[in-house]
């Protein structure tokens, strides 16, 4: 150790509190850095072990390969587990809507293979025998076939060939192929699964799957392989193709990273961009920190730094000796931070972990992930912060003259006009304010630091809050749009079947309110003037003696709903059922607050109509265009209250933004003959049911059972309202506690900063304040010339913290609202500005309490006589 490190060192001793603060915020930094590594590290482990459970744990499948080929994997010492599936062959799809998709690709599964591929069963059961199998949803979504429960099914099987050449699942369909039928066989079709993950795009075989038992005479075999190191994956499954074609598992790859495209790793590059972004705020908030502290020595130091460089020292043994102080805090700082910050996000993880699980994946625990190397970047990355900011002071110390620094005379310099102040404000403030305003102006640099650090923190607060705020209107609309608990949607069900389903639905247990509905598309025609001013001033201007045609829809509810509304809005039963019944309406403008939905009060929206009487003519929308063929007269009331909800997967015309009404007409389910019995054809919005229960979540999970034991082959969307709500909560509370210790442990490094700053440049005024005391000063005064500074600190925080507060927070709204999918009004989060404003004057007031106090205890010749020495 040479005598420039000794000098280091008695430096760090000397001034103790200095050195604790600055590795305190060095352990801060540290501990934020590696918090934020660890947790990217968790959440990718986390999203991948959950594509695992989705997709499947294999990371490469080869695709027609012999047993022999399988058997050498299987053995090879890079490969974790295999599995195979048995290619049975293809069968001609008849009445295909798909060129490119002609064909069925019958696969056979073993039960380790159903257990080791996710398979999403829609309805029915899986296969027990080679006799059965289970077809995809999408041979009638994208092929237009629509294969029902329980339906045989005789196939001619074979293999596709082009010439001399044998064609697989990952050759495309060309024209002229052949299919060679080698063999028939009829299987029964006993359930409907979701689109298999290995099936790509450009197969030209929907895959559907029987049971290998001893009768499965298989053709070829398609490998699926787990490495123990998922890093290897594409050279291992070069080498190894042997010229087999495979594919490979990018739902599991994707969140490790190992995507060959770039521009498929998103959600990687999305997470350590957040992850770089805020490393980046916290080496800022810290470089602040640990440079005002080195900073501050090198001020204390000066002299020492003059005599040594008279003496030969040169400008890199002194950038070295504060270097070497730098590195002995680091060593000391960063160790502490690392553990802590393994410990703290190890703590939030727990805290969070059960949240994750119910609104991602179900059963895949989220757990702490350390990895050594990512803790040794951690430690790298703060390393190189303390050498930053130690750096930048040593580099400024080097360069200063012999002179100067002996004399002391650069500390402060400027001249008498920089620290002049108004004639009025010795007036306003008194001496003491002059005085503070004065010392503010002549230490510029020292207090826009601590001002930058206040500021940073105040920023960070407030948006944060309101981010929070955000979210939380968000999710306060899924209240308000929604009143029941579980929808189910199914077009293409027929009328009976969906009420005999909707009988056992009903009596599920836990099941409190149900109802069903269909919604249809009308146009109605209306005379000009019975439309209201509010509706022309958003329009245009009124055409005068003229009809208008206004796209609108009839929601058909079961009898017993509607009768509970009529008696809601007190209006006659008799009038409004039966034969030649009036209709109810909501018939409101959208305003800029939404539409009428939910639980939001009808009275706060704008009529549509001038009376609440009115007399239409209602014609169907067959694909969107009126049938005047069907036209009916009918009577309209327009009533104060919100339209029932309807099943997911509807979306209104009347909530476009391109129309500014909302209009529904409502009818009991028993009239919608009425109106379709004649010939009519309006094109259906969707048609299904509603429940509320009070234990939604077991409800709709005994209502799936309910619809695979009964053999719902139609198409259908079940809907856990509740669920949803819930699992918009889980974000605002795991966004909470994320933000909320992210915020926390900045303000820490900020506070660590503003008190090191601020009670060292009390500490190296002690001549001033000295001087001061022995010329007069009293204590009282001194406190009050104190408090002027804590206020100048304060003001001038606010004076630019609120402001950039308050566009973070409008810019956050703006993007949370971009797109229209959010209607959340923009609010300031008055509280957290409260806590802000109380919290930098507090900060400050402390601080400077706790220097000026260490000075008022000093003896006023020592402090002359020190400084002087």
């Amino acid at each position: 150790m040479n005598i420039f490190h000794k000098v280091a060192l008695q430096g760090l001793k000397k001034n103790r509190t200095r050195t604790l603060i600055t590795i305190v915020g060095v352990s801060l930094s540290a501990a934020l850095i590696t918090a934020v590594v660890t947790f990217g590290l968790s959440l990718l482990d986390y999203a991948a072990a959950g594509a695992a459970q989705k997709y499947g744990d294999w990371h490469v499948a080869f695709l027609d390969v012999d047993d022999a080929f399988a058997e050498a994997h299987a053995k090879n010492p890079a490969v974790a587990d295999t599995f195979t599936m048995q290619n049975i062959g293809y069968a001609a799809l008849a009445g295909g809507q798909n060129p490119n998709k002609p064909y069925l690709y019958i696969t056979s599964f073993s039960q380790d293979t159903f257990d080791a591929l996710p398979l999403t069963l829609l309805s029915g059961r899986m296969p027990e025998n080679s006799n059965e199998i289970i077809v995809p949803n999408h041979v009638l979504s994208n092929g237009g076939v629509e294969i029902t429960l329980g339906e045989s099914l005789p196939l001619s099987i074979g293999e596709r060939t082009y010439g001399d050449a044998a064609r697989g699942q990952t050759d495309a369909y060309i024209a002229g192929e052949t299919l060679n039928a080698a063999k028939k066989k009829t299987y029964t079709v006993v359930g409907t699964y979701g689109r298999p993950r290995f099936e790509a795009h450009a197969a030209p075989g929907y895959t559907v799957i029987t049971k290998t038992d001893q009768k499965t005479e298989p053709t070829s075999l398609s490998l699926f392989v787990t490495l123990n190191h998922p890093r290897q994956i594409y050279s291992y499954a070069d080498a190894a193709a042997q010229g087999h074609a495979y594919i490979t598992n990018d739902e599991v790859l994707r969140f490790m990273g190992l995507l060959r495209n770039s521009s498929d790793r998103i959600f990687s590059v999305l997470l350590y961009s957040i992850a770089a972004i805020v490393i980046i705020i916290i080496m800022v908030g810290s470089v602040f920190l640990i440079y005002n502290s080195f900073s501050i020595s090198l001020n204390e130091r000066t002299q020492q730094i003059g005599i040594l460089s008279s003496v030969g020292a040169t400008a890199k043994q002194l950038r070295n000796s504060v270097l070497f102080e730098g590195l002995c805090i680091g060593v000391i700082g960063i160790p502490i931070g690392v553990c802590l910050g393994i410990c703290g996000i190890g703590i939030v993880i727990s805290v969070v972990a059960q949240n994750f699980s119910s609104i991602m994946y179900s059963g895949v625990p989220l757990t702490l992930h350390v990895s050594v190397l990512a803790m040794l970047g951690a430690a790298a990355i703060s390393l190189a912060t303390i050498l930053i900011s130690a750096y930048i002071p040593a580099k400024r110390a080097a360069n200063m003259s012999i002179m100067d620094c002996i004399r002391q005379t650069n500390e402060v310099k400027m001249e008498a006009r920089m620290v002049k102040t108004s004639p009025w404000a010795q007036r306003i403030y008194g001496l003491e304010g002059m005085l503070a305003l004065k010392n503010f102006k002549r230490n510029k640099k020292r207090y826009r630091s601590i001002v930058l650090s206040l500021v940073l923190s105040v920023v960070l607060f407030i948006s944060t809050s309101a981010f929070v705020m955000d979210l939380q209107q968000a999710t306060a609309q899924v209240v308000a749009f929604t009143t029941y608990d579980i929808g189910f949607a199914a077009n293409s069900m027929d009328d009976s079947q969906m009420l005999a389903l909707y009988d056992k639905l009903k009596t599920v247990e836990g099941v409190t309110e149900s109802s069903y509905q269909a919604v249809l598309s009308y146009f109605c025609t209306v005379p000009a003037d019975a439309l209201t001013d509010d509706y022309w001033e958003s329009v245009g201007t009124p055409r005068a003696n003229e009809t208008i045609e206004l796209p609108i829809e009839i929601q058909f509810l079961d009898d017993s709903t509607y009768l509970d509304i009529l008696n809601g809005v007190g209006l006659p039963a008799e009038t409004y059922t039966g034969e030649n019944a009036k209709m109810l309406a909501v018939a409101k403008l959208q305003t800029s607050s939404g539409m009428v939905k939910g639980e939001r009060e009808a009275s706060s929206f704008l009529s549509l109509f001038k009376n609440t009487s009115v007399q239409t003519a209602m014609t169907p929308a067959t694909n969107g265009v009126p049938d005047s063929q069907y036209t009916q007269a009918i009577d309209v009331t327009c009533v104060d209250i919100v339209s029932p909800d309807i099943p997911p997967t509807y979306v209104s015309n009347a909530y476009s933004k391109q129309q500014v009404y909302y209009f529904e007409v409502l009818a009991p389910w028993s009239l919608m003959d009425q109106f379709i019995s004649a010939g009519a054809a309006p094109d259906l919005r969707t048609k299904g049911m509603t429940f509320s229960s009070a234990h939604p979540s077991q409800t709709a999970a005994e209502m799936e059972t309910i619809m695979r034991e009964s053999g719902v082959d139609s198409a259908y969307t079940l809907m856990n309202a509740s669920k949803i709500l819930e699992e918009n909560h889980n974000y605002i509370f795991i966004a909470n506690v994320f933000a909320y210790t992210f915020i926390f442990m900045i303000s820490l490094i900020a506070v660590a900063n503003v008190f090191n700053t601020i009670s060292t440049n009390i500490r190296l005024r002690r001549r001033e304040l000295a001087m001061l005391r022995s010329l007069g000063m009293s204590d009282r005064n001194f406190n009050k010339m104190m408090r002027f500074e804590c206020a100048l600190y304060g003001m001038r925080t606010l004076l630019f913290g609120l402001p950039i507060a308050i566009a973070a927070s409008w810019f956050i709204y703006k993007g949370m609202s971009y797109g229209g999918g959010n209607e959340i009004v923009f609010q300031l989060p008055w509280a957290s500005i409260g806590v802000s404003v109380l919290g930098v004057f507090c900060i400050v007031f402390v601080t400077m309490l706790y220097a000026t106090d260490k000075i008022k205890k000093e003896n006023i010749i020592d402090a002359l006589r020190d400084d002087m020495t």
